[in-house]
């Protein structure tokens, strides 16, 4: 089976998970062959897991005046806050990764793995779905399975500015707030903080850590897949029923 690469890109919220829409959708036709992506934010932004609740866990109206894009994946999981980290995703077939959940991840994960392996930074797969570095998380991922195509994908992170998150974020009780930040700060680790590595290098590891063992080739979204994915960032991830659908 020979993969697609996509070079790192950067886009906004919107156009971001349109992409990974259009592309499962050309993958299930047989029209596009299983990809991985990599991928920035530009804006920043906050995502929200699919099953989450908009005005629970953000605070549009400091979003905004921050800049900052705010949109619903596709996946589960929790709120994230994407400024510096390396974003990947990962699509194909189901028939192309392990049918048990948990496996799944292991498998997936295992590239990032490899790929901190790379830059001499120790790292391990904690179930369900992240990756700890020294006890303290440094990469979360979330799955998708529909119309019988997998699509993962996941944030390492490069840095980490908890005090922005939290600004972002709603918080139930202000009170706690400067406890909830040092217990994140406990839990959350970045790549800066464990080694001086520069972007580029983390994007090279990235991409031999993902590609080992593959046969793949280095391509481009397709004319169909640019397109619809422009029409799912209007149509669908740019609407307020969509991001308010919880």
């Amino acid at each position: 089976m020979r993969w697609r690469l996509l070079p790192y890109s950067e886009n906004n919220a919107f156009l971001n998970m349109a992409i990974d829409e259009a592309i499962s959708d050309s993958v299930q036709m047989g029209e596009s062959p299983p990809t991985i992506r990599f991928y920035g934010w530009r804006p920043a932004a906050v995502s929200i897991g699919y099953f989450q609740s908009l005005e629970r866990e953000v605070d549009v109206a400091r979003c905004s005046e921050a800049g900052v894009d705010v949109v619903r994946r596709r996946t589960g999981g929790g709120a994230v806050f994407h400024d510096s980290e390396i974003t990947y995703s990962i699509i194909g077939k189901e028939g192309l990764f392990p049918k048990d959940i948990i496996a799944s991840y292991r498998q997936i994960c295992g590239s990032v793995i490899n790929a901190l392996a790379i830059l001499n930074i120790n790292s391990e797969f904690k179930p369900i779905n992240d990756i700890i570095t020294n006890g303290k998380k440094i990469s979360g991922n979330a799955q998708t399975r529909r119309g019988g195509v997998l699509l993962q994908h996941g944030t390492l992170i490069y840095e980490v500015d908890v005090e922005r998150m939290f600004s972002l974020l709603r918080v139930p009780d202000e009170k706690i707030k400067d406890k909830m930040i040092a217990s994140v700060k406990e839990r959350v680790t970045s790549i800066r903080q464990q080694k001086y590595v520069r972007r580029e290098e983390v994007l090279s590891a990235m991409l031999e850590g993902f590609t080992r063992g593959k046969e793949y080739g280095t391509g481009e979204l397709s004319e169909k897949e640019l397109g619809r994915a422009q029409e799912l960032a209007q149509i669908r991830y740019k609407t307020k029923e969509w991001n308010n659908a919880r």
